[in-house]
């Protein structure tokens, strides 16, 4: 009866039924979409409407200077003397934690928030503050970073030589020991681009003691010397004592954490990182942070290998083999031979997409990475094994298409147009920003400029205005974006200055002591959300040198509890008003103090 019922219903009471089923699939469908876009809509997105909102909150009157955040004073304890060279997320304390394979152990590991220190890094007995610049260039203390072990190991390499109280940096290295200034000017022969203004930015990849770096700041071209903490002990810490940039990093498993297409050029002068094993996945990430008609030079095994395999204790047939199979790899990225002479070999990656659409078959590898795989993602994300295809649509963005330096500084990149809100008028606008509170700072922080200051460290930058302002200051500055904010570190690379993702929720990538002057920009407004007030402060005391200085530009709201902390730290402080003399923002002017280890007060 119940069959027959229902076969017997009119056609408007099965219209009813199906109406609200149909409703429903859409409804379904339609939510589904929507919660697909909320979860994979483009994190820079989401994130940037969490600052905005955090920021109106901030300028409330709830966050107004009168009820200014407010915290009791607080003092810290010395580290033990052990821990002078503190480096948190790459602690040889903590390398057997993880494993070996593909030396993943240097990497970075950041202690869990239970067991971060809460202690003042002290600096070495014995301690100066550093030589100044360009005297630095040739010559630091030896108290200031007192390793023996790599004076013993190099010094007939003349990377170094310890006279007296001082390490003296003759300019030498494995592969150019009669000084690399004749290194770099048959480099300079080989790649007449490094003479015009044509490159501008590189990265040498296992730096030594960055003299490479160190020459090339004087031909203009700003080189960011990477190194891991191994037991060459302290080349990172060794290159910024001497006024080069410098940061900690080794190709693993990860990621450098740089944009894609970031550097004119990529130098390994005996470097040892073997770049054929694993499928060549660490010649892919050279690649992925090599602009489109960049160079890659490599001195060093097996280059020149007629003349030098006995020194290498290896066979001719050992290395003729080694070199072809680099080759092969090299080509089958769509590089190609530019120039070889002596021992150094230069590489050209292409800039041609027909080469690049060679590389889509089923049985091609490497073969060019999918849509699914984002160029630019750089914080602990995993290497892959393909190639990062140039985009079409940037025509200006390779290596001769940009404009020369220094006219490439004030030029507007095509990729500010990726950022949101990013166009060529909102750079200039930054920059017309920036020059005017670049003159304030200098009046308030009258060393800028001179040669008490040379490493210096935009904590928060966005198109890298304070650098382009500082430009002809003897400084370098390293330029940090957030890896939770926009992406615009594509933006300061093209602009021919070099900076780096990072989470001020971890400790940076250097050693103790190593910068001159820290900025910031309303960093505790945007991210006191995620990250707790003091151990950004920690941080900021570890990295930076005593006697150096700190500009803290934030809320009103902030600085009671901002100066409460640094007096615990032992830094003096003093506000300044804004260019604008408002009271919703301030300016806080740090130094912090050179003291000395005591025993009685330190702790582990």
């Amino acid at each position: 009866m119940k069959q027959k019922d229902e076969k017997n219903q009119s056609q408007s009471d099965r219209a009813l039924k199906i109406i609200p089923v149909t409703l429903l699939v859409f409804a379904l469908c339609g939510l589904s979409f929507y919660l697909g876009g909320i979860f994979c809509s483009e994190k820079s997105l989401l994130e940037g409407k969490i600052v905005q909102e955090l920021s109106k909150a901030v300028s409330s009157p709830e966050y107004s200077a009168e009820n200014a955040l407010q915290i009791k004073s607080v003092t810290f304890s010395e580290c033990s003397i052990d821990y002078q060279d503190y480096t948190p997320c790459t602690d040889p304390r903590r390398w057997k934690k993880y494993g070996y394979h593909r030396l993943t152990f240097l990497e970075r590991h950041c202690p869990p928030l239970y067991e971060r220190k809460e202690c003042l890094v002290p600096p070495p007995v014995g301690y100066k503050p550093p030589i100044r610049w360009p005297k630095s260039r040739k010559e630091c203390w030896y108290r200031n970073v007192p390793y023996d072990w790599i004076n013993k190991q190099k010094s007939n390499q003349n990377w170094l030589k310890k006279k007296g109280e001082k390490f003296l940096f003759p300019g030498g290295g494995t592969m150019f020991p009669k000084g690399v200034g004749a290194y770099v000017n048959l480099m300079q022969d080989l790649i007449p681009e490094m003479r015009d203004g044509t490159v501008r930015t590189a990265i040498d990849t296992g730096c030594g003691v960055a003299s490479w770096g160190g020459d090339l700041l004087d031909r203009g071209i700003l080189t960011l010397s990477l190194a891991p903490r191994d037991n060459h002990e302290a080349q990172v810490q060794f290159a910024l004592e001497r006024g080069i940039p410098a940061i900690l990093g080794v190709i693993s498993t990860q990621r450098l954490p740089f944009p894609s297409s970031s550097f004119d050029m990529a130098h390994c002068s005996r470097c040892l990182i073997p770049w054929t094993e694993f499928g060549g996945i660490y010649l892919l990430e050279v690649h992925r942070i090599l602009r489109p008609g960049g160079f890659w030079v490599l001195s060093g095994p097996p280059i020149n290998y007629e003349h030098r395999y006995q020194g290498w204790n290896t066979t001719i047939e050992e290395q003729r083999a080694a070199l072809e199979k680099l080759q092969d790899l090299l080509t089958s990225m769509c590089f190609t031979v530019y120039a070889t002479q002596d021992d150094i070999a230069v590489w050209q990656k292409s800039s041609d997409i027909g080469c690049y659409e060679k590389l889509t078959g089923p049985d091609v590898y490497p073969a060019t990475c999918d849509d699914s795989i984002e160029p630019d993602a750089a914080w602990y994300t995993p290497l892959r094994p393909c190639v990062i295809s140039p985009r079409q649509k940037l025509k200006r963005s390779s290596v001769g298409s940009l404009p020369k330096w220094p006219q490439r500084l004030n030029t507007a990149p095509e990729r500010i147009s990726d950022v949101p809100g990013g166009s060529g008028n909102a750079l200039k606008r930054d920059d017309s920003k920036w020059k005017v509170q670049a003159q304030l700072y200098k009046k308030i922080l009258p060393a800028i400029g001179t040669d008490k200051i040379r490493n210096v460290m935009d904590m928060n930058t966005v198109y890298g205005g304070l650098a382009a302002a500082l430009i002809d200051d003897p400084l370098w500055v390293m330029n940090v974006v957030s890896s939770y904010s926009a992406n615009t570190l594509p933006v300061v690379f093209d602009r021919g200055l070099v900076g780096t993702y990072h989470d001020w929720c971890e400790a940076f990538s250097t050693y103790p002591r190593t910068y001159d002057l820290l900025h910031l920009d309303g960093l505790f407004a945007a991210e006191s959300h995620r990250c707790h007030m003091k151990y950004v402060l920690l941080e900021m005391d570890r990295i930076l040198r005593p006697e150096g200085h700190a500009l803290i530009r934030e809320s009103s709201y902030f600085m009671d509890a901002i100066e409460t902390i640094a007096k615990g730290m032992r830094w003096n402080c003093h506000k300044e008003d804004t260019e604008n003399s408002g009271e919703k923002e301030k300016i806080l002017v740090c130094q912090k103090t050179l003291w000395y280890a005591s025993s009685t007060n330190s702790t582990r």
